[in-house]
């Protein structure tokens, strides 16, 4: 039993050294088990690492003031529009280049690429002019008080006016993910954070040359970052490391592509606006509780998207596997290698939910030890984890959908299941039943239950195997 146990251990080292060093890029054949993990474990590790970063800048920056804290958390609401387009924009892309690297038509999937990265230039250059122009504007609307906008302008102009470097790393490190190289966008995204983290004090508190910005230089700091990690990604595709390399002549307009990938990505886009928007109302409804319960849920949220970032990963691998799949003409194993990763995301939502039905009151205490808090921290992470099965299989066939091009019927299941179910639901049992804050969170589990039925269903008709992308 115990060699039995080795035996497999060595296997998994080895299998994860393969996975994060990218060896492995063909997923059309062969075990699907193993495809899931080796596409999973890189994407989860990127996710991780996004999620670290958020967590060490904020951290920098609320030493230097509650105004400086404030600025980023209204610069970042304004920046999320910038993300649906970048993430619709990177679905369509992974959707497309992972179909040609199924097809083995790499010429295709070099197009495909090349109008990707130009549209996304286009679409930040006229985002960062703007932003650039309009900055205090910008925070006067979003209701900041005349000394936050002196103090934090700077961080909105760089912010929003160096969203390129935000939009290329999304855009080609979806290109990668399609082409099964999800180690490259990894290392892109260990390169970018790691060098943030370094540069964050440096220009926040100053050091050596570099005089003390405040909360302007976590924005400087977040640029070089992200500007390196876009270098590096170009240098990768020019130099032809990856799947996809590419060369002078592909870098002309193909208007056909072009308009493909906008068609795909508005579905794309629509479902992040649909999901950001409905938090942002669900955020309104609970500041009717007072600050404490708020700053409970802020805290039990923070912690859930932590916990929810293995799970994109996989979800991440199942939109690829389905891509390449369909590509390669085997509709069957990419319906296949979709259950199995919902399948195994279940298992691992089912044990961080046992977690937070046991611990949650210990791990909130670790935030904020404020009674109030605690206890409606704790709340909201019990009630949300009794849907966490279902939230696996939401995630994992919505992004299904996604890699196969199917962005249309993701957007409706988001539709009903948040705004004309969950917001409606939320805003009836907090205000109208008086069931405070409970009733906001008994509203998100049953959205992400009917989300996951409603996907089960339509996934099962399997319209999505005959999308042309």
């Amino acid at each position: 039993m115990t060699h039995q146990h080795t035996n497999s251990f060595k296997k998994f080292i080895q299998y994860f050294w393969i996975a994060i060093s990218g060896k492995e890029t063909e997923f059309t054949s062969g075990s699907i088990r193993k495809a899931i993990f080796m596409l999973s474990i890189p994407m989860i590790l990127e996710m991780l690492m996004e999620s670290i970063f958020a967590l060490v800048d904020i951290a920098y920056v609320s030493q230097v003031s509650v105004n400086a804290v404030a600025t980023i958390g209204l610069t970042e609401s304004v920046i999320t529009l910038v993300y649906a387009l970048a993430i619709g924009l990177s679905m369509a892309a992974t959707a497309v280049v992972a179909r040609r690297i199924g097809e083995k038509d790499v010429d295709g999937a070099r197009v495909a690429a090349v109008q990707a990265i130009g549209l996304g230039v286009v679409i930040s250059v006229v985002i960062g002019i703007f932003g650039i122009i309009y900055a205090k504007e910008i925070l006067g609307l979003m209701g900041g008080e005349p000394d936050l906008i002196e103090e934090g302008y700077g961080y909105t102009q760089y912010m929003i006016g160096g969203n390129i470097t935000v939009v290329l790393l999304f855009l080609i490190n979806a290109i990668f993910r399609g082409a099964g190289n999800a180690s490259i966008a990894m290392w892109t995204l260990v390169l970018s954070n790691g060098l943030n983290i370094i540069l964050d004090p440096m220009f926040i508190f100053g050091f050596g040359p570099i005089p003390e910005m405040g909360v302007k230089g976590a924005a400087v700091a977040t640029n070089i970052g992200r500007g390196t990690a876009v270098i590096f990604q170009l240098g990768i595709l020019f130099f032809g490391w990856g799947k996809i390399k590419l060369v002078a002549k592909d870098l002309v307009l193909n208007i056909k592509v072009m308009v493909n990938l906008v068609k795909v990505s508005l579905g794309g886009i629509a479902q992040f606006l649909i999901g950001t928007s409905s938090w942002i109302f669900l955020m309104r409804i609970m500041s009717e509780f007072g600050s404490e319960v708020l700053a409970g849920y802020t805290i039990a949220i923070r912690v859930m998207m932590f916990s929810l970032m293995p799970s994109w990963g996989m979800s991440n691998a199942a939109a690829t596997l389905v891509g390449q799949n369909l590509g390669a003409k085997q509709p069957d194993r990419a319906e296949r290698s979709v259950w199995k990763t919902g399948k195994y995301n279940a298992w691992f939502m089912g044990l961080v939910s046992l977690g937070y039905l046991i611990f949650a009151k210990t791990i909130i205490s670790w935030f904020n030890t404020t009674p109030e808090v605690v206890r409606s921290g704790a709340l909201c992470l019990q009630i949300i984890a009794v849907g966490y099965i279902f939230y696996a299989y939401g995630m994992v066939l919505t992004q299904a959908f996604n890699g196969a091009g199917d962005t249309r019927t993701p957007t409706k299941i988001n539709l009903l299941s948040f705004w004309f179910f969950q917001l409606p639901l939320a805003y009836i049992s907090a205000l109208v039943l008086n069931w405070g804050e409970t009733g906001v969170f008994v509203a998100i589990t049953a959205a992400e239950v009917l989300l996951a039925v409603l996907a089960m269903v339509w996934f099962k008709k399997g319209n999505w195997k005959k999308v042309q992308v």
